[in-house]
């Protein structure tokens, strides 16, 4: 669907955001989000792809087109209200919204957008490797957030990917976990011959993923390429000398979907409080060699989670979904659960 809307001619369209004072502009091309977090707005967010209702406001003037079904997110009540969710709404025409600004906890850092090249690209696993880019402008971002990289010549869509590696020193030189998707233009053209010492434009930060404040307990929890802002916070915890206890699971299929070992290693070396790591694996050969825990990281989460934990997790929609629903089951209360879902933006484009 969104293929065939891309495709059409861009139309611009004015955007207004209760207690906001300037007014907009929007493409036809562009979620409400999108428009209003490159103008700076703090807008709420948090997973950008339908799967939440952190960006949900309400619809006061104007047609949007929703790009995916919001009522199974929304309430009755707020469905009746006409509220929308900013992150899956395009505009039809001039739009305004409403929006509780209190829900927003978004690190304060200016919106930058570069170009830079690629570097080096790292195999990781079999399907996932590093990119590494070094861009022109440097950019400042808090552990956990992501960018958007886009290649104009590959596609007009550009793609999100967390920070995998804590904020330092070298401001211009920025690592990336890319997983080769099937049909995906721009993350298949990363892994290629092609984009070693191509330019690409970077943009961030973006996202409201980052460690909460506190001293109880904290479970992390990851899957795939969503291991990037997990390890992004957990190095950048280490050089603050954060000592609060965590529990790291780490969800994969199989031995070889096990990546970055040795930096998990160094991190829980370093870590000046408790710290244990649990990778759980759900399609091992049952006569491997493989002694650690099986199954889907939802089947262990009772066992290393307490109900005063603060929970972050990032990886597949299924796979936090899941772990939501069982954060839930064991008590966490939802304010102390913090997640960013990876979506394949190929879905999009069926």
């Amino acid at each position: 669907m969104l293929g065939k809307l891309f495709g059409k001619k861009e139309t611009f369209y004015t955007l207004k955001i209760e207690g906001v004072d300037k007014e907009i502009s929007i493409s036809s091309k562009e979620t409400v989000l999108q428009a209003a977090l490159k103008e700076g707005v703090k807008f709420p967010h948090s997973c950008r792809v339908g799967g939440c209702s952190m960006c949900k406001c309400q619809l006061k003037e104007g047609k949007v087109k929703e790009l995916t079904e919001k009522s199974y997110i929304l309430s009755a009540e707020e469905l009746q209200s006409n509220f929308i969710l900013a992150c899956q709404s395009l505009p039809k025409s001039d739009v305004r919204v409403a929006v509780d600004f209190s829900r927003s906890d978004i690190p304060e850092h200016t919106l930058e957008k570069t170009s830079g090249k690629i570097t080096a690209q790292n195999s990781l696993t079999h399907d996932i490797s590093e990119i590494v880019i070094t861009t022109e402008k440097s950019i400042e971002y808090t552990a956990g957030q992501f960018a958007e990289l886009c290649v104009p010549s590959v596609s007009e869509l550009p793609r999100s990917y967390s920070f995998g590696q804590a904020p330092g020193d070298n401001d211009k030189e920025f690592h990336f976990f890319v997983r080769a998707v099937p049909n995906g233009e721009l993350s298949n053209w990363l892994l290629s011959d092609a984009a070693l010492g191509a330019e690409i434009v970077l943009e961030g930060p973006y996202g409201d993923f980052y460690q909460r404040g506190g001293e109880v307990p904290m479970v992390c929890i990851a899957g795939g390429s969503g291991l990037a802002p997990v390890l992004s916070i957990l190095e950048d915890a280490v050089n603050n000398n954060c000592e609060r206890s965590v529990v790291f699971l780490f969800g994969a299929r199989s031995q070889r979907d096990l990546y970055c070992l040795d930096a998990i290693k160094k991190i829980g070396s370093n870590w000046a409080g408790e710290f244990k790591f649990v990778p759980v694996l759900s399609e091992e050969p049952e006569d491997s060699d493989w002694k650690g825990a099986r199954g889907f990281v939802t089947t262990v989460m009772e066992e290393y989670c307490g109900t005063d934990n603060q929970l972050y997790m990032c990886g597949p929609p299924p796979m936090i979904d899941a772990a939501i629903e069982e954060a839930k089951n064991i008590g966490i209360d939802e304010s102390n659960i913090f997640f960013d879902k990876f979506l394949d933006r190929s879905n999009l484009n069926n």
